[in-house]
């Protein structure tokens, strides 16, 4: 291969006027008589390269003519800045060497069901769209230990197997531990409390495990989760760390990935406003809006701009429909097939919202105190906000065992879920944990939990207990609400689902 002053795509700003060598894969290309224009992916960008016959040898530009998408090659030429090319700059060819031809890539530009691309998942990553959400996923969690890192908190790791249910036995995956049996992780909360009693501001970071048989947009098996604890914190300064932590991580995003955010079709002067004080309510309050005349009319309102949408989509794609029954270049034909892949996804998406908004709405309007807010509850007030929201004070009785009850209020634990604007919904969920070992214990025991799992987090109140709390913040829900992407499984490179182990 050659090596000769080997650059990267995202190093041509810095070699204008010199001659490098990319060494990539082929994205695209077209051709117009003499001249080609082959799209090379590198990892770290797009780049058009530009073959003119005559200026490099025939036997090379016919090889390069019938030259496969995904075929591994390095070209050698001259950069040149140019604003009309995919990333600001091009490359002449002078030379090329092919390294392994491809043929009959299985995702061509035509449409692809979900199924599909997910059985291709090793090759779906190889796609424009996937390679910016990781590029974006790269920078958050880069961000998220950045920040952790320089405001004095520990990176402890915490277990992957463990005998203790902290989320609820329902959702625990059960696993034969030497013939014992034992669970993956909901959570490295519990095991992170003890951490925290020796290095006063701690976090962990890793996979969790959900077995909930749920099929949502919201929901993975396994997923990422970042979980700070803080020793000596009350529900207020939990607000407060909460709040700063995600201003950075969204400005982190906008700074390192602006041009990924617009391809993805990403709301940026949204993001932008991403800025304190977030919005603050309590369930009850929150419980009343579900329920009040705003919100029906709200979704009243939003059904019938739905229903505008859906119209103007069918109108685009008949027009396009008509356009493809005619005499058209391959390329034009190429472009209408694409537009018509991404307009009838969403006019997929707005018939499931048209289709869901009146359950919405009936759910709202019979939403009773004392029941955890659902997804389409979450959904509904992240609707109406522009800003993230903290949600405090939920009722003792849909929450965890070791979240503090509010000593003003036995009813309600000191709590907080904080909800993504536009809405995406619960992005973290966090508590002042309870510090009390009878009232603990007690807690323990109404859930029917085997206190003997739990005696060495029960000694952690036996033995200088203090106020203390923290929060998790799912990584996969919070790229789905930066990048806009409907489906978390999009926000991780090899999702697990209910039906997906495959790859």
């Amino acid at each position: 291969m050659k090596n000769s002053n080997r650059a990267y795509i995202s190093q041509l700003k810095d070699n204008i006027g010199q001659q490098v060598t990319l060494a990539g894969w082929l994205y695209k290309s077209r051709s117009s008589g003499k001249i080609q224009f082959l799209i090379i992916r590198d990892g770290t960008g797009l780049c058009q390269c530009i073959a003119e016959k005559g200026k490099i040898p025939d036997e090379l530009f016919d090889a390069l003519k019938h030259l496969g998408q995904e075929s591994s090659l390095t070209v050698t030429g001259a950069v040149r800045a140019d604003d009309r090319s995919v990333g600001g700059y091009e490359i002449a060819i002078t030379d090329a060497e092919i390294i392994s031809p491809a043929g009959d890539y299985p995702i061509a530009p035509k449409s692809h069901g979900i199924d599909f691309l997910l059985k291709n998942r090793h090759l779906h990553l190889r796609s424009q769209r996937q390679w910016c959400i990781g590029k974006i996923r790269h920078t958050l969690i880069d961000a998220i230990r950045r920040f952790f890192n320089d405001n004095g908190f520990t990176l402890i790791d915490t277990p992957i197997f463990t005998a203790m249910a902290a989320e609820g036995e329902q959702t625990l995956f059960e696993a034969d531990y030497f013939g014992q049996p034992i669970h993956l992780t909901q959570t490295g909360q519990l095991h992170l409390e003890a951490a925290a009693m020796s290095f006063g501001k701690v976090y962990c970071f890793g996979p969790t495990f959900r077995a909930e048989k749920s099929k949502t947009r919201r929901h993975l098996t396994e997923f990422w989760m970042v979980e700070p604890e803080v020793a000596f914190i009350d529900l207020d300064g939990l607000l407060e760390l909460a709040e700063n932590f995600v201003f950075f991580i969204v400005k982190q995003v906008l700074q390192e990935n602006r041009s990924e955010l617009e391809i993805l079709g990403a709301d940026i002067p949204a993001l932008e406003k991403i800025k304190a004080p977030f919005y603050r309510l309590t369930y009850t309050e929150a419980a009343d809006i579900l329920t009040g005349q705003k919100t029906k009319d709200f979704l009243a309102n939003q059904l019938g701009e739905f229903k505008a949408q859906k119209n103007d989509y069918e109108t685009k794609i008949a027009d396009l429909e008509k356009q493809q029954a005619g005499q058209l270049k391959q390329w034009r034909k190429d472009k209408i097939a694409a537009e018509l892949i991404e307009l009838r996804s969403e006019l997929a998406e707005i018939n499931t919202k048209i289709e869901n908004n009146p359950k919405h709405a009936k759910l709202a309007a019979e939403f009773q105190w004392g029941k955890d807010l659902g997804g389409s509850d979450e959904t509904i007030i992240s609707q109406m906000h522009d800003k993230p929201i903290f949600v405090t004070h939920y009722p003792k009785g849909a929450k965890a065992f070791y979240m503090k009850t509010d000593r003003n209020n036995y009813k309600v634990v000191l709590n907080f879920d904080l909800l993504a604007p536009n809405g995406f919904g619960e992005i973290i969920g966090g508590s002042v944990r309870e510090d009390d070992y009878d009232l603990l214990l007690s807690r323990i025991e109404q859930q029917g939990l085997n206190r003997e799992n739990y005696e060495w987090y029960l000694d952690l109140r036996r033995y200088g207990s203090v106020p203390h709390g923290g929060f998790g913040l799912g990584i996969e829900r919070t790229i789905a609400w930066l990048t806009g992407e409907r489906h978390i499984r999009q926000c991780i490179a090899f999702p697990r689902l209910m039906d997906r182990i495959y790859i």
